[in-house]
């Protein structure tokens, strides 16, 4: 388990606030702070070193801010309950919180793939904001206690590929039929624009790759693709990432035992999410540049998608939400409220993040 030191815990602490961190004095910590130990399994391998080395940090800090009295022990995919099951094991109390992302659940109701993020959605910074500065926190909070889990924002993939293929991509003629891993409400996009999404975890999709079950695979961006070899078996590899401007990740807790902790626990939980939430942003960011040179050392061809093939999938998001919203009520709330955000906040990064970037890259690459 990664260790901590003092100087750490202190700027952690002073994170809370000032009066947060008055009711956390060292003594009172040692005082009140009972024993707990809980089960934390996540659906992502230790090989992922953003998503899995989150889950880390975030229980490293819960144990260095509780002086070791609050233990969360993590578990890799599979060795307490199924990758896919994380968030449902959590619900029933199977286990105590765990990692995941919403999105797997889109299939008991499409309003937990909003936490995640939306095909075509907000870019990484985006959704952070949304969720917790605009709103989007409370709202999805609503939904979840309904689910029996809260939710704790625990970081973001950043943008992420359109895929790996074993072919070329060159019309929406070449999506008729084309069997692809690809989760959430993306693949319901994906099966509206001809092709057969499948949901695999993690760990199997590189052997349904190389075997053929599948054509093409979406995960997340280099940092990850080049741990699972997606480069040795589906070479082209597309960009932009229209299904995620950035995934969302989430810890859940089952919500009995949140309402049970003391409320100093529930801040402490609280600010571990926030310092692994930028854990994690900020390793794709730093480790995804070197780790896209390698896949391409690999043999990764790095190709775009053709505007019609953008506007082909554009249309049938459009189709997928507008149906999901005239049949369920919480989500179209959850999700004219995001839509609404993200107008405003492209509103704003029309005249100021893309000129400043496409400037760059300019000055940068031409």
């Amino acid at each position: 388990m990664t260790t901590f030191n003092k100087g750490r815990r202190q700027m952690l602490l002073t994170g809370l606030g000032a009066t947060a961190a008055a009711g956390l004095a060292a003594p009172a910590i040692a005082q009140s702070n009972p024993s707990i130990t809980w089960r934390m399994p996540t659906t992502f391998g230790r090989n992922l070193i953003a998503l899995y080395g989150s889950a880390e940090r975030f229980s490293a800090v819960v144990n260095e801010m509780t002086e070791g009295n609050f233990n969360i022990q993590w578990f890799g995919p599979g060795e307490l309950v199924p990758p896919l099951g994380v968030a449902d094991a959590v619900s029933e109390g199977t286990v105590e919180i765990g990692q995941t992302t919403g999105f797997y659940n889109v299939g008991q109701d499409p309003t937990w793939a909003l936490a995640t993020g939306l095909v075509f959605g907000m870019n990484v910074r985006g959704h952070a904001a949304w969720l917790v500065n605009g709103g989007g926190n409370e709202l999805m909070q609503d939904f979840f206690t309904e689910q029996g889990v809260h939710a704790l924002f625990t970081g973001n993939t950043g943008a992420q590929s359109a895929g790996w293929f074993r072919k070329e991509i060159t019309s929406m003629d070449d999506f008729q039929g084309l069997r692809m891993r690809i989760a959430g409400l993306a693949g319901q996009v994906f099966a509206e624009a001809g092709g057969s999404p499948q949901q695999i975890a993690p760990g199997e999709i590189y052997t349904a790759l190389e075997r053929g079950t599948i054509d093409g695979t979406k995960f997340t961006s280099p940092i990850d693709d080049e741990q699972l070899g997606f480069a040795r078996v589906a070479p082209n590899y597309y960009w932009p990432g229209w299904n995620d401007g950035g995934a969302a990740v989430h810890t859940f807790v089952n919500l009995g035992l949140w309402n049970d902790l003391p409320p100093h626990y529930q801040t402490i939980l609280t600010a571990a999410a926030s310092h692994a939430a930028e854990y994690m942003q900020t390793k794709y960011d730093a480790e995804n540049p070197a780790a896209l040179r390698r896949v391409l050392d690999a043999g990764a061809q790095i190709k775009f998608l053709p505007p019609d093939v953008i506007n082909a999938l554009s249309e049938a998001s459009d189709t997928v939400y507008g149906r999901i919203a005239s049949e369920n009520a919480r989500f179209k709330e959850i999700y004219d409220h995001y839509t609404a955000y993200r107008q405003d906040l492209y509103f704003w990064w029309r005249v100021s993040e893309l000129p400043y970037d496409t400037m760059m890259v300019r000055k940068l690459f031409s």
